[in-house]
């Protein structure tokens, strides 16, 4: 193997960062070498370019991040390679997004700061958890009355999130056009056509409903009114006689 020859140190590179399975920087890739048989820097760098190369139209790529060089999965394939493993990534609330959001757009930043910002105090349970994950580090002391911790992003960061450098951050003008669009109040929502179209066919008609005229209903009530008793002489009693009880329940009251 011709250690001097680009096209035949990829190879080896490749070998080191799959074994790796992390970011190698190329202070610790020199380091790997014998110092007799270490290839020049520019020879290191003409390599990974190659390696760069061979990777295209494969699954996995080349990239640099803040720590150094690391081969990974692309993109495209993570929602299926994340099946590899049962545990699920675990997601963020929304309080620590916005906590490390304002640390990386605006570090150093104290905790203090932060809170002025959101408008809520931080939890500190949150801080905790950027530290401990090693996302986020103390840089320095504010020198204002108390001396609050100043915080800044790590290496660790930028890897986490494929980052180079914080160059590569988007800028806040594109975050807010990443921002979707405010859903529409159900009322207000256009329908489009098609849709509206194809509802308009399926819909069931519904049942006629038998309009009644002022002339049939007349005729209904004059209906009605055969043989009903409109005599009542015989109802009418002498003062003098007893009421019968029976009869006297067969009269209608009022």
């Amino acid at each position: 193997m011709n250690l001097t020859e680009p096209r035949d140190l990829a190879p080896l590179l490749e070998a080191f960062l799959l074994a790796s399975g992390k970011a190698q920087s190329l202070e610790r890739l020199y380091e790997l070498f014998e110092e007799a048989e270490r290839p020049e820097p520019a020879v290191f760098r003409k390599a990974l370019e190659v390696l760069r190369k061979s990777c295209a139209g494969r699954a996995f790529e080349l990239k640099e991040v803040a720590s150094g060089y690391r081969l990974q999965i692309r993109e495209d394939y993570a929602p299926w390679v994340g099946r590899l493993w049962e545990e699920r990534p675990q997601r963020y609330s929304r309080a620590l997004l916005e906590t490390i959001a304002l640390i990386a757009y605006r570090q150093p930043i104290t905790r203090g700061e932060i809170e002025d910002v959101r408008g809520v105090a931080v939890n500190t349970n949150i801080i905790k958890t950027l530290l401990e994950r090693e996302w986020v580090r103390i840089v320095g002391y504010r020198e204002v009355p108390g001396k609050p911790a100043m915080f800044a992003t790590t290496k660790a960061f930028l890897d986490h999130f494929n980052l180079k450098n914080l160059d590569e951050l988007p800028s806040l003008a594109e975050l807010r056009e990443m921002e979707p669009d405010p859903l529409l109040e159900v009322d207000d929502a256009p329908v489009p056509a098609h849709l509206q179209a194809l509802a308009d066919e399926s819909a069931e008609p519904e049942p006629a409903v038998e309009q009644t005229s002022f002339h049939s209903l007349l005729l209904e009530l004059d209906s009605m009114e055969q043989g009903l008793k409109t005599d009542f002489d015989d109802l009418l009693q002498a003062p003098d006689e007893p009421e019968d009880e029976a009869h006297v329940q067969d009269v209608p009251r009022d």
